[in-house]
């Protein structure tokens, strides 16, 4: 970002003090993140009405590392360096924007994009699991195995166990459920891997987004024919999932944890399945039961208290 500076021959003008613009505040930022990952899952069933998932997902890499790639050009960054590095952000690459991304596309071939959104909530309940055996200094408390148990009746609820699962296709909310589950494993990963890391955020996203973009450069085409066309509505709903959904949310969100810390940043997630199910209600016509926004409900209160620490005294 370039600055600029008063040239000697305006010292005898009155002097001015330059404009410094005023960030966005934070809320405002919030609110627009949990906008656009919400609006995300509708993207991904407009997308897939035109493309195949494999497809849906190459596209929304690609256009999402292109807004990266611009943010670190501005910023004069370089990617991170080291062969070693590059090896865990491929890993990363892949379990937190190759594999997720994936799945859910596959996923809402089947289900309506309310029950991935709402799929996806579950992240902090799966994250718990996984911190207790991968994360030694993460210990449990009765309040957060109780928000685990609480979270996972939500999911029951939602799935309407009591009916037998009836109308739910089991293959599509499992890999929304598996998908949800590929983030904490990414993140965990992360965390043990590239934590002390002299690299900029921006600069491990960004590598670790190009690689994703890779991994499915070379599996599309093995799994996907070319479409016959580029069907207008779909190809505008993969461009906003990439640019806006993918690359301009994680600078929003990188921006937020740096302003207001991980833990109030992190709170966005129990507001992306309110706006999925808002989205795919009022946009999309998709139906809605009683147990879709109790369940949820739920979920959300099982999925914060996982995430409670004990007061330091």
């Amino acid at each position: 970002m370039s600055t600029t500076s008063v040239s000697p021959q305006a010292s005898s003008a009155p002097a001015r003090r330059p404009r410094r613009t005023r960030p966005v505040h934070w809320r405002i930022r919030f609110a627009f993140l949990s906008l656009i990952w919400g609006f995300s899952f509708l993207f991904i069933k407009v997308g897939t009405e035109g493309f195949a998932p494999f497809q849906v997902t190459l596209g929304r890499l690609v256009f999402g590392t292109a807004v990266l790639a611009a943010a670190m050009a501005v910023r004069r960054e370089r990617l991170p360096r080291g062969v070693r590095t590059w090896g865990h952000l491929a890993v990363a690459g892949f379990f937190l924007n190759a594999l997720p991304f994936s799945l859910f596309a596959y996923a809402e071939l089947t289900i309506p994009s309310t029950l991935a959104g709402i799929c996806n909530a579950t992240s902090p309940l799966w994250g718990m699991v996984l911190s207790l055996v991968a994360l030694s200094e993460d210990r449990p408390t009765r309040l957060r195995v109780a928000g685990l148990g609480i979270g996972f009746l939500g999911v029951l609820t939602v799935l309407g166990a009591w009916q037998g699962f009836h109308g739910v296709d089991a293959g599509g909310t499992a890999m929304a459920l598996l998908a949800s589950l590929s983030y904490p494993v990414g993140w965990i990963y992360v965390r043990r891997t590239l934590a002390g890391s002299s690299e900029s955020h921006l600069a491990l996203t960004g590598g670790q987004l190009l690689l994703a973009t890779l991994q499915l450069a070379v599996v599309t085409p093995l799994f996907t024919s070319a479409p016959d066309g580029l069907p207008v509505v779909p190809l505008l709903a993969v461009v906003a999932l990439g640019a806006l959904g993918t690359g301009v949310a994680m600078l929003v969100q990188y921006g937020l944890v740096a302003e207001v810390g991980p833990t109030t940043a992190q709170m966005v997630t129990y507001f992306i399945p309110v706006v999925a199910t808002a989205a795919g209600v009022a946009v999309l016509g998709e139906r809605l039961t009683w147990s879709t926004p109790v369940g949820a409900a739920i979920v959300l209160v099982g999925a914060a208290l996982t995430q409670a620490r004990p007061k330091s005294t």
